[in-house]
């Protein structure tokens, strides 16, 4: 069987591997969590925050629409039969769920959605998260608030290893180890991965 390759990046909480995720995932240990933002395939559509001066989107948009064009399949992280949360959700054929958590963004009149949903196999109702739509000195065109991420691992309290196979720039990797648990990302692009490797070796934010 093929193993893994060394990983990019690796300390006590988080190990970091550059590659494909089709690939990698079967691969994987056994994780507790799945918590992931993929991309969504939507290049064609996507506007970029024109119209409001929200000039980083607008910019990051020719970054963003080099990866954006096509969807995934998210068969191998359901293959894995464990917790998931999946941003993006609703651009994807997924089993019918109830436990979806919304991402409420109180900027309105952008040409940018007001709210994002999140797919999960977690049985029980709808949450809503309130945050600003990005951190500041974000460095990747999609990249999440910390704290959404954060929030979203509370209510698993139980999942002491959690993965996300589409890392970006290591912020479900980050609010991981700020909550004590450990951590493994998984990304394609070796600039993200350097990117992620940085913000790891930061110490913990809480």
């Amino acid at each position: 069987m093929t193993s893994l390759t060394a990983p990019y990046f690796e300390d006590e909480s988080v190990t970091i591997y550059h590659g494909d995720c089709r690939e990698l995932l079967p691969l994987m240990p056994k994780v507790d969590l799945v918590l992931t933002d993929p991309p969504y395939g939507i290049a064609d559509v996507w506007k970029g925050g024109g119209g409001h001066g929200w000039g980083k989107a607008k910019e990051q948009g020719v970054v963003r629409n080099e990866w954006d064009k096509e969807p995934p399949s998210l068969q191998p992280i359901l293959d894995l039969d464990t917790p998931t949360v999946i941003w993006g959700g609703n651009y994807f054929p997924l089993p019918i769920s109830r436990g979806w958590f919304v991402w409420n963004k109180p900027e309105r009149g952008f040409t940018l959605g007001e709210a994002e949903l999140a797919w999960t196999n977690r049985d029980n109702v709808i949450r809503v998260y309130d945050a600003n739509r990005s951190d500041v000195g974000r460095q990747h065109p999609t990249q999440k608030p910390i704290s959404l991420m954060r929030w979203c691992i509370g209510f698993f309290p139980d999942a002491q290893t959690i993965l996300d196979p589409f890392m970006g720039s290591g912020t479900t990797l980050r609010a991981a180890k700020d909550l004590g648990r450990k951590a493994i990302g998984v990304e394609i692009e070796e600039r993200y991965c350097e990117i992620a490797a940085k913000r790891m070796s930061q110490g913990v934010l809480l």
